[in-house]
């Protein structure tokens, strides 16, 4: 019988503002409805920590500290110890504490633990049912990365997607059940970790948030000329590699057919490497802003030209519920069940990116067709109930 349920996660889920966190705080209202919740997470600055507050209402008791180890004393940590810098870098001995004082005084029989970085507080001994949520393969995401770059960052993303998959292989075998965002990641997982007990739960959308009619502000003015738009965080390396190869390679095609189209990159901390890319023709840089839908809403083409990329993308999922057309890489479209050509577009690189930009901007009808066969879908396939749907069971059953 489910008595009460310890929730750990690496962001403490609120706002739902970026992909993580809206998967997050999506899970945390849902077994909110089933049991007292109690909620153990870190804020990255002392804006998110700010919100904790807020959670206040859907959990029995929470626990939220800044993470605010230094990058390198977490890599010195992880070399002295053997570990991935990524386990490292979560490591708190007050969160640590925490975690034991609450086992020790509620009757918690289940753990769900969201992101690989907090199954290091998961006791070896406890005996309830333990649910893994890694969401993506994270080792495979630093393994690719050890294929570029100088050879000291080959060296240390090769080391760390080493000692991650082991971690994560050793953390599924504890777990009885690990959950995955698609079913190309668990099946990723389970050929390279030889562990079974291992199934998808998807991402979904708040298709009534992402309504092309919805209540938020517009632009204004608005664009005169083609917009093409890319949300993401502008400090994560596979957005940073997409928004660079999109703007110096495939705007240059999509100008020279629309002299006037902007391409802007819409999102929050982006590193000056993205910032010099508003000197490019065409490129519009904008940081963080009140609000992605008022951007989305102005869009004439979303586009997703990831080059590395796990699990599913929320960024597409928006845009679609918006209501429209997305140009997306095989990588950042692989999670999304949705058909290429009827609900989006999927090209494998610049130029092909690029002619379907041109090809979309020069056809209002298509635009307007493939938008609302977008949002149709997210609606009918994507609401978060219906995703979640199957973590009720998932969490209940008897080990």
């Amino acid at each position: 019988m489910m008595q009460e349920i310890l929730f750990l996660a690496h962001r403490v889920p609120w706002p739902p503002d970026r992909g993580d966190k809206i998967r997050s705080h999506h899970i945390l209202n849902y077994l909110a409805e089933m049991a007292p919740v109690h909620i153990g997470a870190f804020a990255d600055n002392y804006h998110d920590m700010g919100f904790a507050a807020a959670m206040g209402a859907s959990v029995a008791s929470s626990h939220v500290e800044i993470r605010s180890k230094p990058t390198w004393l977490a890599g010195a940590e992880a070399m002295l110890m053997g570990k991935p810098v990524s386990i490292a870098s979560f490591a708190s001995a007050s969160m640590a504490a925490w975690v034991r004082g609450v086992l020790a005084s509620r009757p918690i029989n289940h753990i769900l633990c969201f992101s690989g970085q907090m199954a290091q507080y998961v006791p070896a001994d406890f005996t309830g049912r333990f649910v893994m949520d890694f969401v993506d393969v994270d080792s495979a995401k630093f393994e690719s990365y050890a294929d570029t770059g100088n050879p000291v960052m080959r060296w240390v993303n090769a080391r760390e997607g080493r000692l991650l998959s082991a971690f994560e292989r050793d953390v599924a075998m504890r777990a009885d059940v690990s959950l995955f965002v698609s079913d190309a990641e668990a099946g990723l997982f389970r050929a390279r970790s030889g562990v079974s007990a291992v199934r998808a739960l998807g991402n979904g959308i708040d298709s009534v948030f992402y309504d092309p009619e919805g209540a938020f502000r517009r632009l204004h003015p608005p664009f005169a000329d083609a917009l093409i738009v890319f949300t993401g965080q502008m400090d994560y390396r596979p957005n940073i590699e997409a928004v660079t190869i999109f703007a110096t390679e495939a705007m240059p095609i999509i100008r020279a057919a629309n002299p006037e189209a902007t391409f802007a990159i819409v999102g929050r901390n982006p590193t000056a490497a993205v910032s010099g890319l508003s000197a490019l023709p065409g490129v519009q840089v904008t940081g963080a802003v009140d609000d992605v839908r008022s951007w989305l809403a102005a869009a004439d083409v979303v586009v997703a030209p990831l080059r590395t990329a796990r699990g599913i993308q929320n960024k597409v999922l928006e845009a679609m519920g918006m209501g429209k057309p997305v140009v997306a890489s095989p990588a950042a479209a692989e999670g999304i069940d949705a058909q290429a050509g009827t609900h989006f577009y999927v090209e494998d690189n610049a130029q092909a990116e690029a002619a379907r930009v041109c090809a979309l901007l020069a056809d209002a009808k298509a635009m307007q067709r493939v938008g609302r066969a977008a949002r149709a879908h997210v609606i009918a396939h994507y609401g978060w109930d219906q995703q979640l749907a199957p973590l009720k069971q998932v969490i209940s059953e008897i080990p």
